[in-house]
């Protein structure tokens, strides 16, 4: 099993202007997006998560595209933009807390969706996503997601929980965990959009000072009340097993450990719906080897690759057809990582993003990620 670990450090949103770099044999548009796909160049420099360039998956690309395939692993969204900023690779799997940084700062190209085939086949909230998609315009190509669920000890809880309320409640004091992330403020303002809406928040990702406040203030008196917080799904197992914790916020490849494991756990999307991570393949405005990118975007898209990248790393892909090949490699996986659900429960779900101090409303009051981290430090201390 993949330990995923997703840290959030203090990083400045720097703008910058960068200009990109025709790569050999395709033909573009005026407005710089190729308008077709020629022969690859020969090799891709990517920065991925861990296991993300799997060689059961990635030979086999090698071999059908003739692009050979350097990989370069990150252990944090933070190296991600790092690495992007220096021209150097290629493509990241970016996820939703880096994918606005890179396209606020110029880093990544615009993406001609219609040269994926494949794109085509992707549930309709994964086609054009808020993390990826800026103003009507492609800058990546969703790949694999997760919701961030209620899991809880279905010994401990006879009556299964339908609510987030559950893990601000004092009953459940020294019971509860959460991950040690910035982005559980997200999850907080979530819970106060429905459950306080003269609040008036519409985006869990973009508050203004008084919205942000008082989630800020929902979590410091959350803090007390738990046991520990987690950084990998391995510690967040761990705390299960031993019954350190019956209650907390997960994603559905802790829960399939648990239960392989015989850890009496369940998952559930609250009522108040939930946030998720959304990862993104994003091509440098810099690179010389654009063909290579397509060749990948439209191989990688497959539901086939997909299938076998969500089942390894138990990820959800984002392509409809995947479920059948899902299955074929792990009895009901298709089930257990939620493949096969309707359109509505993906909509629902509020997929990471950078937040920025541009509310999407006209506004440029909103919380921007370097307050985030700041109050995040503050609730801990």
């Amino acid at each position: 099993m993949r330990v995923r670990v997703r840290l959030w450090h203090v990083a400045l949103v720097a703008l910058i202007a960068a200009l990109a770099v025709p790569a050999s044999a395709v033909s573009k548009a005026s407005g710089g997006m190729p308008t077709s796909v020629g022969k690859g160049e020969g090799q891709l420099k990517m920065i991925a998560w861990e296991g993300y360039l799997d060689p059961k998956w990635v030979k086999p690309f090698e071999t059908q595209s003739g692009c050979k395939v350097f990989a370069k692993y990150a252990g944090t969204s933070d190296d991600m933009v790092r690495l992007m900023k220096t021209g150097q690779y290629d493509m990241v799997s970016a996820s939703g807390d880096a994918s606005l940084r890179l396209i606020y700062g110029g880093d990544v190209a615009e993406v001609n969706v219609g040269l994926i085939p494949q794109w085509k086949q992707f549930f309709k909230g994964f086609q054009s996503p808020p993390n990826n998609t800026v103003g009507g315009k492609h800058y990546g190509i969703s790949l694999q997601f997760g919701p961030n669920t209620l899991i809880y000890n279905t010994k401990t809880f006879s009556k299964a929980p339908t609510s987030w309320a559950a893990i601000y409640d004092p009953k459940n004091k020294g019971k509860i965990t959460i991950p040690d992330n910035p982005i559980q403020i997200a999850d907080a303002a979530l819970y106060l959009s429905k459950t306080k809406p003269s609040l008036g928040i519409k985006d869990p990702y973009e508050l203004n000072k008084t919205q942000f406040d008082a989630t800020v203030a929902l979590l410091k008196q959350q803090h007390p009340l738990i046991k520990k917080l987690w950084a990998t799904s391995g510690d967040e197992q761990s705390l299960f097993k031993t019954g350190d914790a019956t209650i907390g916020a997960s994603w559905p490849v802790t829960t399939q450990a648990l239960q392989a494991a015989k850890v009496p756990v369940k998952e559930i999307i609250p009522s108040q719906g939930a946030t998720g991570w959304l990862d993104t393949w994003m091509l440098s405005t810099r690179s010389k080897h654009v063909n290579c990118a397509y060749l990948w975007w439209r191989y990688i898209s497959t539901p086939k690759v997909q299938a076998l990248q969500g089942v390894t790393w138990g990820e959800t892909p984002v392509n409809k057809l995947a479920c059948p090949f899902m299955n074929k490699l792990s009895k009901g996986a298709c089930d257990q990582y939620h493949a096969n659900e309707t359109e509505a429960y993906y909509k629902q779900l509020k997929y990471w993003k950078t937040p920025l101090a541009d509310c999407g409303n006209g506004q440029k009051n909103c919380m921007d990620y370097t307050k985030w981290v700041d109050a995040w430090n503050r609730i801990k201390a």
